[in-house]
């Protein structure tokens, strides 16, 4: 019999199983490290260190696939950051040593970064390995990370950096397995667009010995120790069954009786438009555009926007790209449009709402689309993030049009506009549902919050009565209603989308397969039955205990 299971939150689908290696905790500041005798000589040091390390961090991304550069970018950034740089100018100016005032400097920049919340809050692995890789520097040690792997292994680990799960051997790293991060860490995303099974916040996870063979499941979330040869055999069995499945279905996603459901890819970047525009999917259902804005300290000109939306829309030819507009604020702060801090970022003036009050960001923005759209002929669909009421969707679409873009629409991440779609909805051309924040409003529960994720459990029957609510109002005004969020790329919960309504799905195109596959297997009317149970449900578990028992076994027997 297989040994004690554990469970976590399954992030990238798929089964593996291999030996342990643990990831080497951060490099940590000497207790003994005295003061600097020359506080000049010391933050100099303390410069170089960032400098080195933001420069490896370039070096990296230079060598990264499409999916792992903008983030090590990102990275890199934050180790340029001269706030940081002075703050632990600052602390070895009070006395401390350079390991100690890099140190300091990360610890009260990442307690800023928490308490903003959003992206930000979702940054701190990312500050913290640039600090631990500063404090290498200065001290003269090799930087954290995986070392070098010898076989085919299961990587453990409290969390993993942006540059650790960028640098990973693909061929030796059978799962990712860590005690913390989250639904939308960058290990999640990074693991599932590299198709490498993961499962995150795992109880004891650093505690598991070297060596040890773990069986990981990356749809359950469950990780085994000691599997065995039965566990294993079916693990096997299953992971075969799964790539042949796959394999067998293409082209546009449809229920078995030919009803539509398209199957769209979420994109970041020029980088991920590139390689999502080579795979089959009908297009972009969420292009987030902060890329363009976050690292610049004067506002880009309409000139520079258009460049970019040029490279990015030209992938897709004639299919759909919906584009969603800035979604900055407290939360994603621009150097050239701040607001003031906020005591609760997330509620605060971010998405729309920023726009409403700096109209120009949002004209500018619209201003550049609709050149590169009119340069590529690309089929450009235009959102806008945090719409709450009637009168602001009204407020957007009536920007976008003038703009000369023709369609207008609004995500449904605020429970009012999902409560009141019949009337937000009234005024634009599609809505598109953003179940990550949906999720976070409607359960009143952060998702950088770890101890909180059964709430945001995309299975709550809550989250999924607001989700059928916005549908309703779909319907009633005959306008499309997809989904952006995480919910999109569960084959089960998908079946239960399409079955409230919903008439796109937009995802990591790793996804797009299963779900595709998914749909094939299941009747509109069985879909709509399917959804049907998961509403009338008690609690997240039992939804997803429902669908799934009821769900087409060819489906289930391969997730």
């Amino acid at each position: 019999m297989s040994g004690d299971t554990r469970h976590g939150v399954g992030v990238s689908p798929g089964t593996a199983v291999g030996p342990v290696v643990q990831v080497a905790p951060p490099v940590r500041p000497p207790a003994d490290e005295p003061a600097p005798a020359d506080a000049g000589a010391a933050t100099d040091l303390v410069l170089e260190a960032l400098a080195a390390v933001a420069a490896d961090l370039d070096d990296r991304a230079a060598a990264a696939d499409e999916h792992a550069a903008p983030i090590l970018k990102a990275t890199a950034l934050i180790a340029r950051d001269k706030g940081l740089a002075k703050a632990a100018g600052k602390h070895v100016g009070a006395g401390l040593g350079p390991a100690h005032a890099i140190d300091a400097a990360v610890e009260e920049y990442a307690a800023q970064f928490e308490a903003l919340g959003g992206y930000f809050a979702e940054r701190v692995t990312d500050l913290r390995d640039v600090g631990a890789r500063a404090v290498a520097a200065v001290l003269g040690v090799p930087a954290p990370g995986v070392p070098a792997l010898t076989e085919p292994s299961v990587i453990v680990a409290l969390d993993l950096a942006p540059a650790e799960t960028a640098a990973l051997d693909r061929s030796r790293v059978v799962a990712i397995v860590t005690e913390a991060g989250g639904r939308t860490s960058h290990t999640a995303i990074l693991a599932a667009q590299m198709g490498i099974p993961a499962v995150v916040q795992l109880p004891d996870a650093t505690s598991l010995a070297v060596g040890t063979t773990v069986a990981v499941d990356g749809d359950g979330g469950s990780v085994t120790v000691d599997p065995d040869l039965e566990l294993l055999e079916a693990q096997r069995v299953r992971r075969e069954r799964r790539a042949a499945a796959l394999a067998g279905v293409s082209g546009p996603g449809a229920t078995r009786d030919g009803h539509a459901v398209a199957l769209l890819a979420n994109i970041g970047g020029v980088d991920d438009a590139v390689a999502a525009g080579a795979q089959d999917v009908e297009g972009v259902g969420l292009f987030r555009t902060e890329f363009v804005y976050l690292s610049a300290q004067t506002m880009p000109t309409v000139g520079e926007q258009a460049d970019v939306y040029r490279k990015v829309l030209e992938p897709f030819g004639d299919r759909r790209v919906v584009v969603r507009t800035l979604d900055a604020g407290a939360d994603k702060p621009l150097a050239f449009a701040n607001l003031g801090e906020e005591e609760n970022p997330a509620l605060g003036r971010r998405g729309l709402r920023l726009c409403q009050a700096l109209p120009t960001l949002i004209d500018s923005q619209l201003e550049a689309l609709a050149i590169a759209a009119r340069d590529t002929g690309a089929n450009v669909r235009v959102m806008a993030p945090m719409v709450a009421t009637a009168d602001e969707a009204a407020w957007f679409a009536s920007r976008v049009r003038a703009a000369g873009l023709p369609k207008a629409g609004v995500m449904i991440e605020v429970p009012a506009a999902a409560l009141r779609s019949r009337h937000v909805l009234a005024e634009v051309d599609f809505g598109s549902l953003g179940t990550n924040d949906l999720a976070q409003y409607t359960m009143a529960a952060d998702r950088m919050e770890g101890a909180l994720s059964d709430l945001l459990d995309p299975w709550q029957p809550a989250v999924l009565d607001v989700v059928a609510a916005a549908c309703a109002g779909g319907a009633e005004t005959g306008k499309p209603v997809g989904v952006c969020g995480e919910s999109a790329g569960d084959p089960l919960l998908a079946l239960v989308l399409a079955g409230l309504g919903v008439s796109s799905l937009s995802m990591a195109p790793s996804k797009v397969p299963a779900v595709r596959l998914a749909l094939s297997l299941h009747t509109l009317a069985e879909c709509r039955s399917l959804a049907e149970a998961a509403l009338s449900a008690r609690s997240a578990a039992d939804a997803r205990e429902a669908v799934r028992a009821a769900a087409s076994e060819e489906l289930t027997s391969i997730l």
